[in-house]
């Protein structure tokens, strides 16, 4: 028995060789090249194809909001209500195609609906990351906007109303002629504001060189200590380098889609329903979980070893099918070893896990190969 257990980890070990040294991507991922100021690495990540699911609660990276507020709270003429029939998941046709399953562009929808009669809060659309542990990072969304007058639509990273980093569409900012984004962080200068960053210095508005409501765009912040830097398709719009007012804490990304009629900003309600369609989410991001700490510092070897770090590739252009990166699609499989999942199962949605990599793959196959 003791030979038959030193002959399975032996194999084992024969097994693993090669496969030690094969692993990418151990010790994190990376953004601009190594000479730039801007250069860093980030540990974990959260990728959400949106093309090829068929349905939203199958990726439990993420959960469907469901509450309301009253038009107090809201701070507008209407409250609001999330509910999750306005989060539709439009997957594309084939993998050759952006067009969805019903007809438009593929991607995760995110519904605002006109109001009803008498009704006193507006029906909209929020979903977040289960992680909450963010903490510093590289964030990027494929978004087609909606130029139906009346919505606010809004890709972020959140841990309260004075911690927030911003990427906003106004829909009646965007027409013909105009199609600015909306870049925001909200410190305790906003709170001191009353709740409105218009008067501030983290608030700009960035005019694009195209309509954001025609076709699919990305839209990215690299969050780093004391900046945040702002891109779309790839090319860089602007930083915010006060550091009294970037966030330090870790948080969550959050999509939504939203109105409570206020004429300052969201304007609206819609006259008839408006969606978004939210193509992909990539977050590259470092962990505040010191258990994610420990992980990394035992996988991470040797950081100068090749491969070891992987380049997140940056877009030179709109984002179309086949030219958005995902390392979680890699032919190897083996690119995101040891990075935090959930499980697709709904009953184990609360529960992360692993993702176990080629390595434990060989052990079992050599496990199996010696009971046999």
């Amino acid at each position: 028995m003791i030979v038959r257990v030193a002959t399975l980890f032996g194999a084992a070990a024969f097994m693993l060789a090669p496969f030690l040294v094969a692993a990418d991507c151990e010790c994190g991922y990376s953004v601009n090249k190594t000479t730039d100021e801007t250069y860093a690495v980030f540990t974990d990540l959260l990728e959400s194809d949106f093309l090829t699911l068929s349905n939203i609660t199958e990726d439990t990276d993420w959960a469907i909001q469901s509450w309301s507020v009253d038009k107090e709270a809201s701070k507008g003429p209407y409250g609001r209500i999330t509910e999750p029939r306005n989060v539709v998941s439009n997957p594309a046709k084939s993998t050759n195609t952006s067009e969805g399953l019903n007809g438009d562009q593929a991607g995760l929808e995110l519904y605002v609906r006109k109001l009803g009669e008498n009704e006193e809060h507006v029906s909209v659309a929020e979903v977040d990351s289960r992680r909450t542990d963010m903490r510093y990072g590289s964030f990027r969304a494929g978004i087609k906007a909606t130029d139906i007058s009346g919505t606010c639509g809004a890709f972020f990273w959140y841990l309260n109303d004075t911690q927030e980093i911003d990427m906003e569409f106004l829909s009646a900012q965007i027409n013909e002629t105009s199609s600015p984004v909306n870049l925001v962080l909200h410190s305790a200068l906003t709170e001191s504001h009353g709740g409105d960053a218009k008067g501030t210095p983290t608030y700009k508005v960035i005019p694009l060189p195209f309509n954001s409501a025609e076709e699919v765009h990305e839209y990215r912040f690299d969050w780093q200590p004391g900046s945040v830097s702002f891109y779309a398709d790839g090319k860089w719009i602007d930083t915010m380098r006060d550091a009294r007012y970037v966030p330090q804490a870790a948080g969550k990304v959050i999509l939504s889609h939203w109105s409570n009629g206020n004429p300052l900003w969201s304007g609206g309600p819609p006259a008839v329903d408006a969606k978004i369609t939210i193509q992909y989410v990539q977050a590259y991001f470092n962990s505040s979980d010191p258990a994610r700490a420990r992980d990394h510092a035992t996988r991470c070897k040797d950081p100068n070893a090749a491969n070891a770090i992987c380049e997140i590739p940056a877009l030179t252009g709109p984002p179309t099918p086949g030219n958005v990166h995902f390392f979680s699609q890699a032919a190897s499989g083996n690119m995101t070893n040891n990075q935090t999942v959930y499980a697709n199962d709904k009953k184990e949605s609360s529960a992360p896990r692993k993702s176990a990599g080629i390595v434990t793959a060989v052990l079992i196959a050599a496990m199996v190969a010696w009971v046999v």
